[in-house]
């Protein structure tokens, strides 16, 4: 069996790439959890990788949960209900989770179809370019179950309530013009321009200090839900820590220098 996720390495900047294109990179199966909850460990824990492109191999993104398996009641999907609560409990959902608390900024390359769980796959990243050629559905009411991987909560907060509704009740599909103009995405480029489009972006964030950027990210999740008082408390004991590393110093000298920064995570 083929690696469900690959992971390339270029400089400071990781792809992972789901890699199951004859099934159109369903993200439903053990494997394909396991191998994404890895990859983002991975991530956090290695201070040299700034930035992740999560990608689509084939012609889809992701078609989200495993249409077959369903069918079937088998993997997660199978068991009396307390047996598929904990499937997804312990399976599919992992990802959301694990995406959420990625320390490094995340952008997704949706580079065809991103249907049911594999559109709120694009949603779980900080953010989303898309080929022209893409489509998003949150589709889970044309097979009879509801967003079960966090839809319902990511959805509201990248193109506000009634188009998530719209989405969500009607469970038909929107274009990657549509999707742009309501926000879900923040660029459209053609297909054969996006990686290299989603690794200009990448080197654009991974230019900046990448302690900062792991504290940034942190903050920006935190405001989520935090009161403005208590966000200002984390803010400012993040900023002491930022202000003490070398590459903080690193940047105000090159600015006065009107010179490119060098900086080394320290």
């Amino acid at each position: 069996m083929s690696e469900p996720v690959l992971i390339e390495r270029t400089g400071d900047i990781v792809v992972w790439t789901l890699n199951n294109p004859e099934a159109r990179n369903p993200v439903s199966d053990a494997e394909t959890v396991d191998a994404l909850e890895h990859a983002v460990s991975a991530a956090n824990a290695d201070p040299s990788v700034r930035v992740a492109i999560l990608t689509g191999a084939g012609t889809a993104f992701s078609s989200g949960g495993n249409i077959k398996h369903m069918r079937d009641r088998t993997g997660m999907f199978g068991g009396a209900p307390a047996e598929l609560r904990q499937g997804y409990r312990h399976g599919i959902q992992r990802i959301p989770k694990a995406l959420y608390h990625c320390e490094i900024p995340t952008i997704a390359a949706v580079n065809g179809p991103a249907i049911g769980a594999g559109c709120d796959l694009a949603l779980m990243c900080d953010m989303r370019i898309a080929a022209d050629t893409a489509i998003f559905a949150e589709s889970f009411a044309k097979v009879g179950i509801i967003p079960g991987d966090g839809g319902a909560w990511l959805l509201p907060r990248a193109v506000g309530m009634a188009r998530a509704s719209e989405m969500a009740f009607t469970g038909e599909s929107i274009d990657a013009a549509t999707a742009l103009d309501w926000g879900l995405v923040s660029t459209v480029v053609a297909p054969d321009a996006l990686l290299d489009a989603a690794h200009t972006l990448a080197a654009r964030v991974a230019a900046n200090p990448p302690h900062v950027l792991r504290m940034t990210k942190k903050l920006l999740r935190e405001g989520q839900w935090q009161s403005l008082e208590s966000l200002l408390e984390l803010s400012a004991a993040l900023q002491a820590i930022a202000h003490q590393t070398d590459d903080h110093h690193e940047a105000v000298s090159a600015m006065l220098e009107r010179r490119a920064p060098e900086f080394t995570g320290r």
